[in-house]
């Protein structure tokens, strides 16, 4: 499949009129026409129905032109941005990303970064530590923000801040007379995240168990921690986040305290060793003026 295929299917779908989109494409109808057969025969279903001289697009259709605007903006977007740092007119900086994180120091951080530097074209990637590592390694981030620690001597990592663990819990269950303690949590049915891939979040969850002599009991493990508090509003359990989680305010999920020694998550900052680019000494000095070890 080639863009302009993709291209075309959305002139054909905004148009709903072979001619006037083969006009707008600067082309003629019978192409364009076999150009949408083919098309839909890549893909593998029907994309339009053929309603008298006219067209209508098929739920398929639909679904397939509002994904792939979606697609086509974002691939504009990237190309304008290349296109700027091309010609020397910004200089991209990469940062790579667990969830949890944009609850704390990474929004802020990215203001300072794009609020009076128009130099820098700032790029976020969602990813769990050990994608992060890779992504640093080969140039394609330049600073990370996750919750595990690695011995590479590639990478340098810093502990920014420690956050306490919270419990998030259904706001239909009533709320625990005192914090939970290490050995109620293991009680509870536990929701682990993320599930895949591994080593993450949920092994330092583990782990923290296993310090105390604990065996939690998983219930159910899920790939997000978006996912994981709708499973916990559903009321299949409860899931242990940082407390500066506790900003993504759900009606339907309670944030609730522990008192367990050590239920503590890290936020580490990672970057290349030896890396001397301005923007990244910006960025990590800004990053420790904040941190809160």
């Amino acid at each position: 499949m080639e863009l302009r295929h993709l291209r075309y299917f959305q002139t054909v779908a905004q148009e709903l009129n072979v001619t006037r989109a083969a006009e707008k494409l600067h082309m003629a109808q019978p192409p364009l026409s076999r150009q949408i057969r083919q098309f839909e025969e890549e893909v593998g279903v029907a994309l339009f129905d053929r309603v008298g001289r006219g067209l209508k697009l098929t739920e398929a259709g639909r679904f397939l032109l509002e994904q792939s605007l979606q697609l086509t903006q974002r691939l504009e977007e990237t190309l304008e941005g290349t296109r700027r740092i091309g010609r020397n007119e910004k200089r991209w900086f990469g940062i790579g990303f667990v969830p949890s994180v944009l609850y704390g120091v990474l929004p802020e951080l990215i203001r300072e970064l794009r609020g009076d530097d128009s130099e820098v074209e700032v790029g976020l990637t969602e990813m769990i530590t050990v994608q992060q590592l890779e992504a640093l390694k080969s140039g394609r981030i330049d600073l990370a923000f996750g919750r595990l620690t690695f011995n590479d001597t590639a990478i340098v990592q810093q502990v920014v801040m420690a956050e306490t663990l919270v419990a998030a819990m259904p706001v239909t269950a009533p709320p625990p007379a005192a914090p939970f303690d290490a050995a109620n949590l293991a009680r509870q049915p536990l929701i682990l995240y993320p599930a895949r891939p591994r080593p993450s979040y949920a092994d330092h969850v583990l782990s923290l168990f296993r310090a105390q002599g604990l065996q939690p009991r998983v219930v159910q493990e899920a790939n997000e921690l978006q996912t994981a508090l709708g499973l916990v509003a559903a009321g299949l359990g409860i899931t242990l986040v940082p407390a500066s989680v506790q900003r993504l305010h759900r009606d339907d999920v309670r944030y609730v305290p522990i008192d367990a020694p050590g239920f503590l998550s890290p936020v580490i900052m990672s970057y290349r060793a030896g890396d001397t680019s301005p923007h990244l000494a910006r960025a990590i000095a800004w990053v420790r003026s904040q941190a809160r070890p």
